[in-house]
């Protein structure tokens, strides 16, 4: 029998790493929340790879946190080992990785939640959204034991649970990731309501015990020796770290594979959703790149206080029999027993072009939606699209205007861009090449760029803010510094810039015009001129702001044309249909994802440039006869 349970400003739906940040977010300003989880044991759990970061997530990481999220902080916490990623290369894709102790991460930020002023947990499956009488705004939610909440915002964060379905070979059974029941009802409701549903699919390795491993045949991969903190507010890390190992499938893996590639669910049909393209899984690498010889499997502890191991680069979902069979031809893995087998999850998701950039339904005012169900793969998309919705969800509710960062301020907006206006027809991965302004949106300046709108929603403290100020005056002021200082061509300059294998000087030179130059770092200028005593964070956005002025300067210029295009704001109740001059294709693109600006519209796939000169003079004709 049903009945009231309560009634909260906000109701997030699934506890992962969308919904942690959903929900903290919206509580933290000032909205009553409740958060619901199947399973509150699996809260932040991490059914894939116990890491965070990346290329490119490690950008969305720190954007989180210089909003006000948690996820870098919590991974500050609980990381076994650490890593900056592409150091060999430029700035722009520098980025920062953690293997993180997975029960350690999920019991720190279960207690943030459960300590957390504002919010409630439950354990319970939703499966119904409650609306009012014309169907287009949300009053409550429905849980599976005849609980009903009222709520004024929902936000939908239900990962990979919505009809789960688990592959194992020919075995298949209805199941959500990592042995959790799946979310069976919620899919219909959400029909019901005229939400478009989709169908994908990810998967997972096999976890390994770690005394069957022989790790004199691989290589071993150690962290870094000064560590980098994903969080603008965590001071200097020091700490043991665990040692993560190399090594590579060979010809007779790619053989049994091969040979048994009929008996994979991926290949017989019986899956149907579509994968990630860029995180294939074995059996998929193996047909698709057959001229490869071999391929990179890293093998990674699960934490501290578990034998389990994982397999980085082997998902799969042939049967348990061959997957035992393939592994065995890998060196180290010889004797290899399997504690979980390696599966492949289908689940339905969302048409994320039925959101607005706030990640609210277009057509049911107050209803949100993040994360994996938006067609996104991995924990740091979302999270990151999470915190945006937490924030949107509290905004609504509180009657202020929604966040929406732009492709110019960030690698969340870039994402958040991409499948709202693009959509997705395979799960989404996050990359550096997807940003176009990736100099201005580096893993180091995140908190210049973020922390003031951070501040502006009520997510930063005074207290972090004044810090943020303190820093970005040290940047500012020794950038001012280093313009103003000069090294005459003495004995000691000489000597240094040869050591360096750099061009001579005949005359004074300005530090900054020698820190320009590759081969020349700040830390070594120390033996030609003194330097402050700067944390190292200020040290490393001085050194980029200076080597990289001209291409920096230069990107800033292609923003300011980006913004003019995304500044020509389109009618939201424009007939796309009356518009003279646009192709069919156009109109339909433009009439079912209704852009807000030029900007948008000119990114929508099947909108041409041509149509976008249509519609350009189209406005003008409307603005002139406003006029």
């Amino acid at each position: 029998m049903d009945y009231f349970a309560g009634s909260y400003d906000i109701a997030v739906i699934g506890a992962g790493h969308a919904g942690c940040e959903a929900a903290l977010a919206a509580a933290r300003l000032g909205c009553s929340t409740i958060v619901f989880s199947i399973n509150l044991d699996s809260i932040a759990n991490m059914p894939c790879n116990p890491s965070i970061g990346g290329t490119a997530k490690g950008h969305l990481v720190r954007e989180i946190d210089a909003l006000g999220g948690q996820m870098g902080k919590t991974t500050d916490k609980t990381f076994i080992q650490s890593k900056i990623l592409n150091s060999s290369k430029g700035p722009a894709v520098y980025s920062l990785r953690a293997q993180v102790d997975r029960r350690h991460y999920q019991m720190e930020m279960k207690h943030i939640l459960e300590t957390q002023e504002n919010l409630d947990i439950r354990q319970a499956e939703v499966i119904e959204i409650i609306t009012d009488e014309t169907g287009t705004c949300v009053t409550g939610v429905k849980t599976h034991t005849g609980a009903i909440f009222h709520c004024k915002a929902i936000v939908l964060t239900t990962g990979t649970y919505l009809k789960g379905k688990i592959f194992i070979g020919d075995v298949s059974y209805s199941g959500g990731p990592d042995g959790l029941f799946p979310a069976n009802k919620l899919s219909e409701s959400l029909q019901n309501l005229g939400i478009e549903l989709l169908r994908f699919k990810t998967g997972t390795p096999a976890r390994l015990n770690k005394r069957s491993l022989d790790f004199s045949k691989m290589s071993e991969q150690p962290g870094d020796d000064v560590i980098v903190p994903f969080s603008f507010e965590t001071e200097e890390i020091e700490k043991d770290q665990v040692p993560c190992w190399l090594t590579y499938t060979n010809n007779e893996t790619h053989e049994v594979i091969k040979k048994n590639i009929h008996r994979s669910p991926l290949y017989s049909g019986n899956i149907t959703g579509i994968g990630p393209r860029y995180c294939p899984s074995i059996e998929d690498k193996v047909v698709r790149f057959s001229d490869k010889e071999h391929h990179q499997v890293f093998v990674e502890p699960m934490g501290l206080d578990t034998e389990e191991m994982y397999l980085q680069g082997m998902s799969s979902s042939l049967p348990e029999d061959v997957q035992i069979e393939f592994m065995r031809t890998i060196p180290g893995l010889e004797n290899v027993k399997v504690m979980r087998s390696a599966y492949a999850i289908e689940y339905d998701g969302i048409d994320a072009t039925q959101l607005k950039l706030s990640l609210e339904f277009k057509n049911i005012s107050g209803l949100f939606s993040a994360g994996q169900i938006n067609g996104s793969s991995g924990y740091e998309e979302a999270a990151a699209q999470g915190i945006v919705a937490g924030i949107n969800a509290a905004m609504k509710v509180q009657n202020r205007e929604p966040l929406i960062l732009d492709r110019s301020q960030a690698y969340i907006g870039v994402l958040i861009d991409d499948l709202v206006t693009k959509g997705t027809k395979e799960p989404y991965r996050m990359m550096t090449s997807r940003a176009e302004y990736r100099l201005l949106l580096r893993q180091d300046n995140a908190d210049i760029r973020l922390t003031p709108i951070g501040r502006e929603i009520g997510l930063i403290s005074e207290e972090r803010y004044k810090k943020f100020l303190e820093k970005k005056k040290m940047i500012d002021k020794e950038i001012e510094r280093l313009k103003n200082t000069y090294l005459p061509p003495s004995e000691a300059v000489l000597k240094y810039l040869e050591s360096r294998s750099s061009t001579a000087i005949k005359s004074g030179i300005q530090v900054t015009e020698l820190l320009r130059r590759p081969e020349i770092s700040y830390k070594s200028l120390s033996e030609v001129c003194e330097l402050p005593d700067l944390p190292r964070a200020v040290r490393e956005q001085v050194e980029v702001a200076v080597k990289y002025e001209g291409y920096i300067k230069r990107q800033m210029q292609q923003v300011e044309q980006y913004k003019k295009l995304e500044g020509r704001k389109i009618p939201q109740d424009i007939d796309y249909n009356e518009i003279q001059g646009l192709r069919l294709e156009a109109r339909q693109k433009l009439s079912q994802i209704r852009p807000d600006s030029i900007g948008q519209a000119s990114r929508i796939t099947g909108v041409s440039p041509a149509d976008i000169s249509v519609l350009l003079i189209y406005l003008e004709q409307i603005n002139r006869k406003k006029n």
